[in-house]
């Protein structure tokens, strides 16, 4: 569960993105649509605990993110649009600390890079990687371990037929495990069916419909028409 209370969020004093923003997100599958820069990847990335409130808090599953950062963020994986990786690290050694941090066996990251097509490249460094490949290696760590909040911000760009498959495919089964799913994407049609829930942005503020039409064609129009609203 995401519980986020009076969080207001800016990047510049006096220019706020986020206003006395009250949301409770049940497990489920959300997407966060909306027109460019009304706050929808802010959202995730104070979610994920990258950025911190100005003011208000955040709970991961009931606990305070920034109280509580080792418990909270244990239990969330998110995934950028913009990978921010260290460079000079090679992707065997980013996901040997990742399988540390979450307690997991070494042996985790290594399967999590053979799911992902990145057995071949472990031994590289980020900076000698595509941006597909790095975006393949920040997803083959959200594999590693069991969170139950995960959050995506486009996860589908950048990837070929077979890689977004994959990541509909998972996020599917961890949807059935009653995971609480936050995805940002403009191109949603290809998760329509997954989603059940919706937010949106609108003058700093989260707007949450809880249900969506189960005719899909009707469920496409309706999201249509938050994501230009």
């Amino acid at each position: 569960m995401i519980l986020c209370e009076h969080v207001a969020f800016s990047y510049e004093r006096g220019k706020d993105v986020l206003t006395n923003l009250n949301l409770e997100l049940k497990p489920g599958f959300v997407l966060v649509v909306g027109p460019n820069g009304c706050g929808k990847s802010t959202l995730l990335r104070l979610v994920a605990g990258v950025e911190m409130p100005d003011s208000g808090k955040i709970f991961i599953n009931g606990t305070d993110l920034w109280a509580h950062e080792v418990e909270a963020r244990s239990q969330l994986v998110y995934f950028p649009e913009y990978p921010d990786l260290t460079p000079y690290a090679s992707i065997k050694e980013i996901l040997d600390l990742v399988c540390r941090l979450r307690g997991q066996p070494i042996k985790t990251g290594a399967d999590a890079l053979r799911e992902t097509g990145l057995q071949h490249l472990m031994k590289q460094t980020v900076r000698e990687l595509s941006n597909g490949q790095r975006r393949r290696a920040v997803f083959a760590s959200c594999l590693v371990g069991r969170a139950s909040v995960i959050l995506f911000d486009e996860p589908l760009e950048g990837m070929d037929f077979q890689m977004q498959k994959k990541i509909i495919s998972w996020l599917g089964e961890r949807l059935n495990d009653g995971s609480t799913i936050l995805v940002a994407i403009h191109t949603f049609q290809p998760l329509l069916p997954l989603a059940d829930q919706a937010v949106t942005i609108r003058n700093g503020q989260a707007v949450h419909h809880k249900e969506l039409p189960l005719d899909q064609q009707q469920k496409r129009l309706f999201l249509e028409k938050l994501a230009g609203s």
